[in-house]
């Protein structure tokens, strides 16, 4: 079982330590802090109330999973550090008044009745004195008991174990708990080829819950070993005498696991026939290495229409792959088309590996200036890399703002960039690399040393505290028209975008088999599959909303962009979903899609 599998499995333990299902929403303040609890947390009111606000009514199991992955437990040597500042004679003992005296006049204030309950319970040998080494002890062991016993009471429930795997709605906005707000539907669009039977069935317009649970089994199939033939990805004899242009970007991983990336603007002067291609970006300096994200699956969506209107055409998406790069060849009318970078979330996802020591960023000289360290102007140089999006080795201010906009969400304006230009090295009016070292070398300056700021930066950047880059995959994307000069601009940095989603549900729509859910011929799954990747949509075409079970034990080889075997999927009435994305985890062996769909009751 993975990392994340383990994390999942322990969150709903709690939450059923709680509830009768994850598919129960929390209703109230009092529940989400017992479930807490139940996972070995001890929230403060502090902390309930930073994500139970007053506009929040319900919040469903994916919510409780951020807040648990988010909030860490008291580690027993942080509360011995606090109990150690009340302890003024260093005794190892706290007596009543000393406790009254800091708990009814700091932080989260107590009531005397309080303290004294408190105090009751901790004072076991009744000598008026609290052991406070025991008492953090019993403090965090208990946490641990109910842990344990939350997974315990799992492991025994057979029912539980197998059914109840999670819900995962559609997502909240970005950075925001669910608060009970029920997105709008997205309205079908009628020139999707759904190929799904339009009769109705006699039962339909009952309500899922009036049902039997029903199981539809997609129809299994085995991929081979990576490196066939099929879906090969072949450059045009004559590429290099097309016209050509390139740019960079980055996918980025935020701390509720949606992905962000630049989207861009891709103008044809007149017809012509494009190979178009996106493929990570190697930063490794070792000769013959790879960087660690090479294996991320990239793609790109090819659309037409309006970005600032629901009303985008899907022209097409690289589906052709010639190891880690993903290629589309075809004719393209004059005009303007907008590129949507795309990874499925199978190969990036939240590192939860430990980071050993902490890297230095900053140094004193002998001299006592500050200075940067080897290993920090290294993780600069590939961070310039990344936001050059030209390649010229040059930042321009769009270039600097679209780094701006990802570590600080401001944005540097002319005046300002000026004086950037006065005080660091530039050359053509923008920025050189040297001119970067320096700029983050002046913001140590600024805090005396300080990292706390360069640690945001990075972190924002997709790097550890070990500086890795580990939640980050840098991209290249190239463009070669055989006609005339393609041009490319980066336009905007965005996580899972209207025009995306669509893509993705038309692209799967279009070329993936449509099978009907056993139970409702009016919910259909759709399964696209490549030598890559397998992605299904779940389309609800009744008017009530439905909840599917998703279950992936049969899979061999597989890892799902979920990162769970088994998990249940709200899908609202007239509304389309992504089920999952599906990859090998080793590619140089076969593996095997066999997943099985229910209605649950």
């Amino acid at each position: 079982m993975s990392e994340e599998e383990t994390f999942y499995r322990s969150c709903r333990a709690a939450y059923l330590s709680v509830f009768r299902s994850s598919l129960v929403n929390i209703a109230s303040r009092e529940q989400l802090c017992l479930a807490l609890q139940q996972a070995g947390l001890d929230p403060s009111q502090r902390t309930l109330n930073k994500y139970w606000t007053p506009r929040t009514t319900q919040m469903n199991f994916d919510d409780f999973c951020e807040i648990v992955r988010k909030e860490k437990p008291t580690a027993q040597s942080e509360l011995l550090k606090c109990f150690k500042k009340i302890d003024v004679n260093g005794d190892g003992f706290i007596t009543h008044s000393e406790l009254h005296k800091v708990l009814t006049s700091k932080g989260e204030k107590m009531s005397p009745e309080e303290v004294n309950d408190i105090f009751a319970l901790a004072d076991c040998n009744r000598d008026g004195k609290l052991d406070y080494n025991e008492f953090c002890r019993l403090f965090v062991s208990t946490a641990e008991r109910c842990r344990r016993a939350a997974l315990e009471k799992l492991e025994a429930d057979t029912k539980l174990k197998r059914q109840n795997f999670g819900s995962e709605s559609e997502r909240a906005p970005k950075g925001s708990l669910s608060h009970g707000i029920t997105p709008p539907p997205e309205t079908p669009q009628r020139s999707d080829p759904e190929s799904a039977p339009r009769k109705e069935s006699r039962s339909s317009s009952r309500p899922s819950s009036a049902r039997g649970r029903r199981s539809s089994v997609s129809s299994p199939f085995t991929m081979g070993a990576s490196g066939s033939k099929s879906g090969k990805l072949v450059e045009p004899k004559s590429l290099q005498d097309w016209h050509h242009s390139s740019t960079k970007g980055c996918f980025y991983l935020e701390e509720d696991g949606e992905i962000v990336s630049l989207q861009y603007r891709l103008h044809i002067p007149r017809t012509s026939t494009v190979f178009l291609t996106i493929r990570p970006l190697n930063l490794s300096q070792a000769e013959g290495k790879s960087s660690p994200w090479m294996a991320v699956d990239t793609a790109l969506f090819i659309v037409t229409g309006n970005e600032r209107k629901d009303d985008s055409n899907l022209v097409s998406f690289t589906e052709l792959r010639d190891r880690e790069k993903f290629g589309w060849t075809g004719e393209l009318g004059a005009g303007d088309y907008y590129l949507l970078p795309f990874t499925t979330g199978c190969r990036l996802k939240k590192g939860r590996k430990p980071v050993g020591k902490q890297a230095q960023l900053v140094y004193r000289t002998d001299s006592g200036e500050l200075a940067l360290t080897k290993e920090f102007r290294a993780a600069l140089s590939d961070i310039f890399e990344v936001i050059d999006l030209d390649g010229n080795g040059l930042l321009s201010l769009e270039e600097y703002n679209f780094f701006e906009q990802r570590t600080s969400g401001e944005k540097c304006d002319e005046e300002a960039w000026a004086v950037c230009r006065e005080n660091f090295d530039t050359k053509k009016n923008q920025l050189t690399r040297q001119g970067f070292m320096e700029l983050n070398l002046m913001e140590a300056n600024d805090r005396e040393g300080d990292p706390t700021d360069l640690w945001v930066t990075l972190e924002s950047m997709g790097y550890s505290r070990a500086l890795e880059l580990v939640e980050a995959c840098p991209f290249v994307v190239d463009v070669y028209a055989e006609e005339c000069q393609p041009a490319l601009a980066a336009i905007s940095l965005d996580s899972a975008s209207k025009m995306t989603s669509s893509a993705m549900y038309r692209s799967v729509i279009t070329k993936g088999e449509a099978r009907t859910v056993k139970g409702s011929e009016n919910v259909v799954v759709y399964t696209y599959r490549n030598e890559a990747r397998v992605s299904s949509v779940i389309a609800n075409k009744s008017s009530h909303k439905v909840t599917i079970h998703v279950n992936n034990e049969q899979n061999k080889n597989c890892v799902s962009s979920r990162a769970m075997i088994a998990f249940a999927i709200e899908v609202p009435p007239r509304t389309k979903m992504v089920c999952q994305h599906i990859m090998p985890i080793n590619e140089r062996q076969e593996w095997t899609y066999s997943c099985v769909e229910s209605i649950l009751p």
